[in-house]
């Protein structure tokens, strides 16, 4: 594969994971009655990557996560030449897919921008009011799980064709943990999208986004590298770059 068709396959996985994921926040979790609540929204993240997972894959590994993508150069399994084409893709697919997201909601009557883009944040922006500390150590630990998942699933020592399952099913987990601490990032490019189009308090608190799940990224790597000794990655998610 190019180049090209990798960072426009991220691109694209990255669109579907923001507009699938919080597009389930902000549209359909909140109505009344029949709104889908935060077990629906952890569902839908989970959807989102299990589906790319199955149609990217083999294009670019379906990474869709610039913690993922640095998780992987930690573990041994992507080439650092690499990281700032798919984390510049994953962005700038996160950010149009949180444009189009907001130009949808806002044609209902009434909807107002400050009420939420499905924005990541702590303390008074926290969902249930949880403190910085809480936030940032919740965010670090999942994202540090999901890279052994991820790793974990797609080693050639794992059943074959079920990886994306797997991870579908661990983000899905994270989120129902998750979204009342921080509306669940593990994923700085969902955090950056909506946080761009909102602005305000979520850009100033974008930076934890960034930090803990790179952190818990890079540290899931090296710990599943640790495990796996010469362990290599198998289809569906594995790409030429990996």
């Amino acid at each position: 594969m190019t180049n090209t068709q990798r960072g426009l396959a991220e691109f694209l996985g990255t669109f579907w994971l923001v507009f699938g994921g919080c597009g389930a926040a902000v549209l359909a979790a909140g109505v009344p009655n029949v709104g889908i609540g935060y077990a629906g929204v952890a569902l839908a993240f989970g959807l989102t990557v299990l589906t790319m997972a199955y149609s990217i894959g083999h294009i670019s590994g379906c990474h869709l996560n610039p913690a993922v993508t640095v998780g992987l150069w930690a573990g041994g399994r992507f080439s650092g030449k690499d990281i700032p084409l798919y984390v510049i893709a994953q962005v700038l697919g996160a950010i149009v897919a949180a444009f189009l997201l907001k130009e949808i909601a806002s044609g209902l009557p009434g909807w107002d921008i400050a009420k939420g883009l499905a924005a990541n944040g702590f303390a008074e922006h926290s969902p249930q009011g949880y403190s910085m500390i809480s936030g940032f150590l919740i965010e670090a630990v999942l994202t540090f799980f999901f890279l052994l998942v991820i790793m974990g699933s797609t080693d050639t020592r794992a059943p074959d064709g079920f990886a994306p399952i797997a991870i579908g099913l661990a983000l899905t987990l994270i989120h129902l943990i998750s979204i009342p601490v921080t509306n669940t990032s593990v994923n700085p490019a969902r955090s950056t999208g909506p946080a761009i189009v909102m602005g305000g308090w979520a850009l100033w608190q974008l930076w934890l986004f960034w930090l803990a799940p790179l952190i818990g990224g890079m540290l899931g790597g090296i710990a599943y590298k640790a495990l796996g000794a010469d362990a290599k990655v198998k289809p569906p998610i594995e790409g030429e770059a990996i």
